[in-house]
């Protein structure tokens, strides 16, 4: 079968900024392939009927805006086809010693955990990256060899950046990426956001945003632990 996943994250910054909060996540909405084109225009739907034509992001989630969000998580949760996959890193204990003092090698190696784990045998995997700027100009290319070395009764026949603006999955990706971010870091002020925050939690999850078991499938949160141990 053929997947799409979508991906985007949220407070990289922390990686270079002790006074960012602590804690980055990296997210993915995955979709069959061929319920793309009925994804893109219900969210397309969604966002005339609330009189928005640009992107939907969690940084414009706003009491003028808070109705679009909140029909754009039930959305989510009431499509069977999407799923979505955030791994939450606590920059403090990232040591750039792990990856040759190179920060962005470590920031695609966390690319690797957070797709690896949901990539299956026998499926074809089409993955899209929120486009950035990246020193080595082969980190797309590296991070799709390893997953399908790693990976070898699948295929991943495409791994390649898109701009935000142009994809409707990176956008919700960065929605949910977003949000989880805010609650891991406790660091929302936005009246709206924590209403929208809430409201997820208490109609859609029953609990609080916090690590899931590895068995989650529908809205799945992995802590990455980095200090070793049991």
């Amino acid at each position: 079968m053929d997947f799409e996943i979508y991906c985007d994250e949220s407070g990289l910054e922390a990686l270079n900024d002790s006074k960012q909060p602590q804690f980055f996540t990296i997210g993915g909405i995955w979709m069959p392939k061929d319920f793309r084109p009925h994804f893109k225009d219900r969210i397309s739907q969604i966002k005339k009927s609330h009189g928005v034509n640009g992107e939907v992001k969690w940084n414009k989630v706003s009491p003028r805006f808070l109705d679009l969000y909140k029909d754009l998580i039930l959305y989510f949760f009431e499509t069977p086809q999407l799923r979505f996959r955030v791994i939450v890193v606590d920059a403090k204990t990232v040591n750039s010693d792990y990856f040759h003092g190179d920060k962005e090698l470590g920031f695609y190696k966390f690319y690797y955990q957070l797709l690896h784990h949901w990539i299956y045998d026998f499926n074809n995997y089409y993955i899209f990256l929120d486009q950035k700027v990246n020193r080595d100009k082969g980190r797309l290319k590296d991070l799709q060899q390893c997953l399908d070395m790693s990976n070898l009764l699948s295929d991943i026949p495409i791994l390649q950046a898109l701009p935000s603006n142009d994809s409707a999955g990176i956008q919700l990706a960065d929605v949910l990426t977003g949000m989880v971010h805010a609650k891991i870091n406790d660091s929302i002020k936005s009246p709206s956001k924590k209403q929208l925050i809430l409201e997820t939690e208490e109609t859609f999850l029953g609990n609080p945003i916090r690590h899931t078991p590895k068995s989650e499938e529908k809205f799945n949160v992995f802590r990455i632990n980095l200090q070793g141990g049991w």
